[in-house]
């Protein structure tokens, strides 16, 4: 199974700003958010990137991908119906091809100590086993509120892969315990989604089974769509060797572009200032403290 292509949705209303805010890459850089999430995407020999939008917005993103490797097609979401309603708007743009799915709004470091970006690291186990897979790391239950959630077995310790058997969209940690329980992590951890996919054609026929039995106000998710999936056929979790950052949280934009560039070739330059921030901030607190 080889994969070309990728989706990055782009047309949630939290979501449609962050693509277009300002970050330094790696290499030191000024790059929007949605070029760097492109280049994560073509960095696994991704070829064609469809970036999924609100109707008439297109040209807002166009100049934050210019000069990206893969070719760009813009694709628009014509309703506001949630996140798998953004997904299945990409039917027709990956037709029968499996694809990596992205979010706009995080962005990824990676740990492997080969170098192997987050996006490689999936699409090589996906194209391996030649199954849907989606990437997870091991959260502690409070903050499941925030996270998609699996559960399953272990199917291969030395590449952290897990068979999935249930999803859950932020569940409490009593639905948590009640459904998702993974063993081998540690007491009161669950495997929440990491913000990437490999997906087949057969996660997008579900999506458009339950957009078609969706009523008028109600909204299509994914993780409904994945759970089921997990029931008729293989779907694997992979722990990912990296971090997610979602910009949209308190300070994310900060912390994600920390995390980046403490990643890069200037990580000794940010490293120091870090510090020396760090110590003047000291100094004045010790300062005010004596003045009490």
């Amino acid at each position: 199974m080889g994969i070309r292509k990728a989706v990055i949705t782009a047309a949630g209303e939290r979501q449609r700003h962050l693509p277009l805010r300002t970050m330094v890459d790696g290499r030191g850089r000024n790059r929007k958010v949605l070029g760097l999430l492109s280049d994560e995407a073509a960095s696994a020999c991704i070829d064609e990137i469809g970036i999924v939008v609100r109707p008439g917005t297109a040209e807002l993103y166009r100049d934050a991908v210019d000069d990206v490797s893969a070719e760009i097609t813009f694709i628009e979401q014509l309703e506001p119906r949630g996140y798998g309603h953004a997904v299945l708007s990409a039917v027709d743009y990956v037709k029968d091809d499996p694809f990596l799915l992205m979010v706009s709004d995080h962005v990824y470091v990676s740990d492997d100590p080969n170098a192997e970006t987050c996006a490689s690291q999936l699409v090589r186990i996906a194209e391996e086993e030649d199954c849907v897979v989606s990437t997870v790391q091991p959260t502690h239950e409070g903050r499941l509120r925030n996270f998609g959630t699996v559960g399953g077995t272990l199917f291969d310790a030395s590449r952290d892969l897990y068979e999935v058997n249930a999803v859950l969209e932020k569940p409490t940690p009593t639905e948590a315990e009640q459904n998702l329980m993974t063993p081998g992590l540690r007491h009161g951890y669950y495997l929440t989604f990491f913000g990437m996919h490999v997906l087949q054609p057969a996660v997008m026929a579900l999506l458009d089974e339950r957009a078609n039995a969706l009523g008028p106000n109600e909204q299509l998710d994914l993780s409904a769509s994945l759970h089921e999936f997990s029931r008729r056929g293989r779907y694997l979790a992979q722990v990912m060797k990296g971090r997610r950052y979602d910009l949209d949280f308190r300070h994310g934009l900060l912390i994600g572009q920390l995390a980046v560039s403490l990643s890069g070739q200037y990580r000794d330059e940010v490293l120091s200032t870090i510090t020396d921030l760090l110590a003047r901030n000291s100094q004045r607190n010790a300062g005010n403290e004596s003045d009490i």
